[in-house]
């Protein structure tokens, strides 16, 4: 099940491995909610500072991706209406990728499934999937969640009605839901820098 390269795994996310301008965001870390939340202002200065030439110690070779970190730091700190501005200007799949994970937390369902259509079968769904799988085994979650211990490949789809399942008081699985959506961050991050800087998949 879950079949793929892993991309990074959960033990080497460490924030320092992407340089002080983004460890200084992200440390100490934060466990976002799957719905909307109060922006954290106190990061709002350091983020509205951000360039490229500063978030990447070395030369940035695919400023898309560049910007698509931009759009996922900025969704950790739950300015959800910066990251759009910065996701629906990037016509690839990390942008769209981010679009719906920013849709799910608004929430606006029906939307963000429309942009995981768009994203396909992204190459960090294989390590999501397993991440997934091991977190549900090791916590407690109810039928609705049940899926995430045993599916057979990431499904985007799946994922964003368990959501829908939580804000509407029909799944209590929502803290291994919030679990697994930092897993996923922290995924697509870490895909969205290494191709920025023009490194292939680790």
């Amino acid at each position: 099940m879950c079949g793929g390269d892993q991309i990074v795994s959960a033990s080497s996310f460490n924030p320092k491995q992407y340089g002080p301008a983004v460890a200084n965001l992200l440390v100490p870390p934060r466990v976002c909610e799957l719905g909307p939340r109060r922006p954290n202002h106190a990061a709002r200065a350091a983020l509205e500072k951000l360039r490229p030439e500063a978030l990447f110690a070395g030369p940035v070779t695919d400023k898309r991706m560049a910007a698509a970190c931009l759009a996922g730091l900025w969704l950790y700190h739950d300015f959800l209406d910066e990251s759009h501005a910065l996701s629906q200007e990037i016509e690839t799949p990390e942008g769209a990728y981010w679009h719906g994970i920013l849709h799910r937390r608004e929430p606006d369902y029906s939307n963000a499934k429309y942009w995981f259509h768009r994203v396909g079968n992204h190459a960090i769904f294989p390590a999501l999937c397993a991440a997934a799988a091991e977190a549900a085994k090791a916590t407690h979650h109810d039928r609705p969640a049940e899926f995430l211990a045993a599916q057979p490949a990431w499904d985007p789809f799946r994922f964003v009605d368990l959501c829908q399942a939580v804000a509407a008081g029909e799944s209590t699985s929502g803290a291994l839901c919030r679990q697994v959506q930092r897993r996923e961050w922290e995924l697509l991050f870490d895909y969205c820098y290494r191709r920025a800087r023009g490194e292939g998949a680790t």
